[in-house]
């Protein structure tokens, strides 16, 4: 949202407002060369200036992804997250795409050579069942229907404090999905849902469309953590876990 745009684009000088995944806001006026520092991450305002405005851009942040970083995606489809992660991750970092059908594969080939993007990822044709070739990415963005079958893959491929995140449809999905995480060991899990909802631009009655999409998925976020040696120093990391979130609302 923006209080003083210029254009539809945000550019240097526009008032900018941020709103995060726990409906926390800032607002900031877009510097060049500026950045806004919170306790998930550091938001380059160099990133933010010539996006349109209504741009999502707080599930890198909460992902830590920045320049020079090494993405693991699973499930690359038309390639629509891979050029956000390629663009994130700058021309030193990298980003490392398995995706099990060769024609997505190449339609995302595609849609990253068109904007210039596609000598920042690697692009494999791999059931991500087989497994991943990394162990030391900083994230995983795990876009499948099943991402509960692949936490083990996922798990060898993060390196510790790895981030990981997943978007699915439904709360069946995100309930076992919550399970394959505890099992494998990972903490700091937060569940958004997220919801989309335009209304009617008509000051004298201004209401909600008559259709809309009125659930679009959830975001599943989560660290991978080493497990104490002892029972009681893995509930420990749980409950700091859980204490932070808290902490957060």
């Amino acid at each position: 949202m923006s209080f003083h745009a210029t254009s539809s684009n945000a550019r240097a000088g526009d008032i900018a407002q941020l709103v995060g995944l726990r409906h926390k806001h800032f607002i900031i006026t877009l510097k060049a060369g500026a950045k806004l520092e919170t306790h998930r991450g550091i938001l380059q305002h160099d990133d933010l200036i010539g996006k349109p405005w209504g741009t999502q851009v707080f599930i890198l942040v909460t992902m830590g992804i920045g320049p020079g970083k090494k993405i693991i995606e699973a499930g690359t489809g038309s390639g629509s997250m891979t050029i956000a992660l390629a663009h994130t991750v700058g021309a030193e970092g990298s980003v490392i795409s398995y995706e099990v059908r060769a024609d997505m594969q190449n339609l995302a080939k595609k849609n990253l050579e068109r904007v210039g993007l596609a000598s920042r990822v690697d692009f494999k044709l791999r059931d991500l069942a087989v497994g991943c070739d990394e162990t030391d990415g900083d994230a995983f963005f795990l876009d499948v229907p099943n991402p509960y079958d692949y936490l083990s893959q996922v798990r060898h491929a993060l390196k510790p404090g790895g981030f990981f995140c997943s978007l699915i449809p439904t709360v069946n999905q995100v309930e076992l999905l919550l399970t394959a995480l505890r099992r494998e060991r990972f903490a700091f899990i937060e569940v958004c849902e997220i919801l989309v909802r335009y209304y009617k631009p008509e000051p004298n009655r201004l209401r909600p469309t008559d259709r809309m999409v009125a659930h679009t998925g959830f975001l599943v976020f989560a660290r991978k953590i080493e497990p104490s040696e002892d029972k009681r120093g893995n509930e420990l990391v749980e409950e700091v876990g859980a204490g932070l979130e808290e902490k957060e609302e």
